[in-house]
C-alpha cells in the first residue's frame, strides 16, 4: 500500500493577525460566523482573539462555547508573563485559562534585541518567563502552542539564544514551537535552513509563522515546511497587519494539489476553497480581490486571442491545475487582444450561436475591436458584450430609441447645484416625453428615463442603479479627455454591467445607463419565453 500523505496542520488566524489589517473590524456576530465557516471548511486551529485585550473577545470565547464545531480546536493568544512576576499573578494569563477555549498560544521573545531594548529586561529574565508561561497553562489547558516571536530574526543575531528561548518553552511543556518571522523580511533559504536546524535539536513538533512585507509570506512558509514543519498559521486571503500574513488560500492547493500533503480532513473540501474566500472577504466588508492566486475572479480568466484558442484545444496549455479543483471557474474575456476563439467562446457562455466561419462572427470581432480602440472596456461590461452580439446578428428588439434629451444644472444662490432632465422616446411607436430632477445631472438623466419607460415595462421598477464608476481616458487633455463610464444596474435577483465612452460624460452616461435598461427588458423577454 502507498504510504498515506504527510499531514500539515492548517492554524487560522484571521480573527486576530488578519483583523489587525486596516479597514478590518469583525463584529462579535461576525466573528462567530467565520469560525463556523473555518470549521465547515475543515480548519485544525481557529484563533479566536486576545481575551485579555478588549470586552470584545472576551465575549467571543464564551460565546465559542456553544458553536457546535465540527472538528476545529478555538485557540486563545496571549503573550508570556510579565518580567518580576509569578505567572498566576499575571492578568493576561488568568484571562487565557478563564477564556475555556481547548487550546492557548502565547509568544515569547527569541531575539535580544527586543529583550533588552523593548522589554527591558535580562536574557535569563526572558527565557523564565517563557518557561514559567507555558507550564502555567500547560498545567491548566490540554494543549500549549509557543509562538516564538521574531524567532528567524533572533536565530541570525544569536543562534544560541533563539534555541535556548525554544527549550525553555519544552522545558515548560509546549507541545508545538512555531517560528515566526515577524518582520517578514527572511528569504526562503533562510528560512529553509534554520527550520531544518531546529527540528533537528527538538522532538517537539514545528511550526511556521510568516508575514507578507518582502512578498515572500506563502514563499517561506512552503521553505518551513520543506525544513520540517508541521504546522502552517495564516490568514484567509492573506489579511494582516501591514501587507499582511500568509495567505491560506495559496498555501493549501500549494501544500495539496503540489506537493502532496494532507491539509483537510478530505481532498474534496478543497474544492470549497473559492467559497470560503470570498465569504469571508463578504465578512470582513471588504471587496474581494479579484487578482489573488487560485480564488480570485481572473486566477483563470483567459484574454489573448493565441491563449484562448489554445485552451479551447487543452486546458493544461496555460492553466497550472483545474479551477474546479479549488472552486473556482474559467472565465474567456474578450478585448482588442482577442480572436474569434474568444468571440465564440464567450458567445457560447451567454447562450448565443455562432458560426466559427460566419460573417457574424467576423463582424462582431471587427466591431470590438474598433470600439476598444475608441476606448470601450468589455471584461467587466459583459452585458454591453452580449448586446453587441445581439445587434450584429441582427437579433436585438427595439424596446425603445432615444429622441433626444435634454440635460440641466442650476446653482442657485444657496449654492445647492439642481439639477433636472428632459428625454424624448419613441416606445412601440408611441412619442413620450418625460421631465425629471435628481441628484446630478446623471440621476435626472436615469430618473427621466426610468419615467419614459414605466408605463410600457412595469419590469424597470424592479431595475435599480447600484454602481457608477468613471474613468478619464486620456489624462494629458484634462477636461476635454475621452470618458468612460460603467455602470452597474440590477433586479431582484441579478446584477449585469454595460459600459460607455465619449467625450462627453453625460453621452458616456447615457449609452451605459440606456444599454443597462435595455439589457435588463431583454432578459425579461428571454426568461418570460423560457
Amino acid at each position: 500500500m502507498p504510504e498515506p500523505a504527510p499531514r500539515i496542520f492548517i492554524y487560522d488566524t484571521t480573527l486576530r493577525d488578519g483583523a489587525q489589517r486596516a479597514g478590518v473590524n469583525f463584529s462579535l456576530p461576525d466573528k462567530l460566523k467565520v469560525a463556523q465557516k473555518l470549521d465547515e471548511f475543515g480548519i485544525d486551529y481557529i484563533e479566536g482573539g486576545w481575551p485579555g485585550s478588549n470586552p470584545k473577545d472576551i465575549e467571543f470565547f464564551e460565546r465559542a462555547r456553544s458553536l457546535s464545531l465540527r472538528r476545529a480546536k478555538i485557540t486563545a493568544f496571549g503573550s508570556t508573563r510579565r518580567a518580576g512576576i509569578a505567572p498566576e499573578d499575571d492578568a493576561n494569563l488568568r484571562q487565557l485559562v478563564a477564556a475555556g477555549a481547548q487550546v492557548a498560544t502565547i509568544f515569547g521573545k527569541s531575539w535580544l534585541l527586543h529583550v533588552k531594548d523593548v522589554l527591558h529586561t535580562t536574557p535569563e529574565e526572558n527565557a523564565a518567563m517563557i518557561r514559567d508561561s507555558v507550564a502555567f497553562l500547560k498545567a491548566n489547558l490540554p494543549e500549549v502552542i509557543y509562538d516564538a516571536e521574531h524567532f528567524f530574526d533572533g536565530y541570525q543575531d544569536n543562534p544560541a539564544y533563539a534555541l535556548e528561548t525554544l527549550s525553555a518553552a519544552v522545558t515548560g511543556g509546549a507541545d508545538w514551537l512555531v517560528l515566526c518571522d515577524t518582520n517578514g523580511g527572511s528569504l526562503p533559504e533562510e528560512i529553509f535552513a534554520i527550520t531544518q536546524a531546529v527540528r533537528a535539536e527538538f522532538a517537539v513538533p514545528i511550526g511556521i509563522h510568516t508575514h507578507n512585507d518582502a512578498e515572500l509570506g506563502v514563499a517561506n512558509a512552503l521553505a518551513a515546511v520543506r525544513g520540517g514543519a508541521r504546522q502552517i498559521q495564516g490568514t484567509i486571503n492573506g489579511y494582516g497587519e501591514r501587507t499582511g500574513n500568509a495567505n491560506l488560500c495559496s498555501l493549501l492547493p500549494n501544500l495539496a494539489l503540489k506537493l502532496g500533503y494532507a491539509v483537510l480532513d478530505s481532498p474534496e473540501k478543497l474544492q470549497q476553497l473559492t467559497w470560503l474566500s470570498r465569504t469571508i472577504s463578504e465578512l470582513a466588508n471588504l471587496e474581494h480581490d479579484e487578482r489573488l492566486p487560485y480564488v480570485g475572479a481572473n486566477s483563470f480568466t483567459h484574454k489573448g486571442g493565441t491563449h484562448v484558442n489554445a485552451m479551447l484545444k487543452t486546458a493544461r496549455s496555460f492553466e497550472h491545475v483545474p479551477p474546479e479543483a479549488v472552486g473556482n471557474q474559467r472565465r474567456y474575456l474578450v478585448s482588442e487582444l482577442s480572436g474569434k476563439s474568444n468571440i465564440l467562446q464567450k458567445a457560447e457562455e451567454h447562450g448565443l450561436s455562432l458560426a466559427s466561419q460566419s460573417e457574424q462572427a467576423r463582424r462582431v470581432l471587427a466591431q470590438l475591436k474598433e470600439l476598444e480602440y475608441q476606448g470601450y472596456q468589455f471584461e467587466d461590461a459583459e452585458a454591453s458584450f452580449e448586446l453587441l452580439v445581439k445587434r450584429a446578428q441582427g437579433e436585438l428588439p427595439q424596446f425603445f430609441a432615444l429622441r433626444h434629451y435634454h440635460v440641466q444644472v442650476q446653482r442657485d444662490t444657496a449654492e445647492v447645484p439642481h439639477a433636472s432632465a428632459l428625454v424624448k422616446l419613441c416606445v412601440r411607436g408611441r412619442e413620450v416625453l418625460e421631465a425629471a430632477e435628481g441628484d446630478g445631472p446623471v440621476n435626472a438623466l436615469d430618473n427621466a428615463l426610468r419615467k419614459a419607460l414605466l408605463g410600457f415595462y412595469p419590469e424597470v421598477q424592479a431595475m435599480k442603479l447600484v454602481d457608477y464608476k468613471v474613468r478619464i481616458l486620456e489624462r494629458d487633455r484634462g477636461t476635454a479627455a475621452k470618458t468612460r463610464v460603467l455602470i452597474t444596474t440590477r433586479d431582484d435577483t441579478h446584477p449585469w454591467s454595460t459600459v460607455g465612452v465619449a467625450y462627453d460624460i453625460l453621452e458616456a452616461s447615457w449609452r451605459a445607463l440606456s444599454d443597462g435598461y435595455l439589457y435588463g427588458l431583454l432578459r425579461g423577454q428571454v426568461a418570460s419565453a423560457a
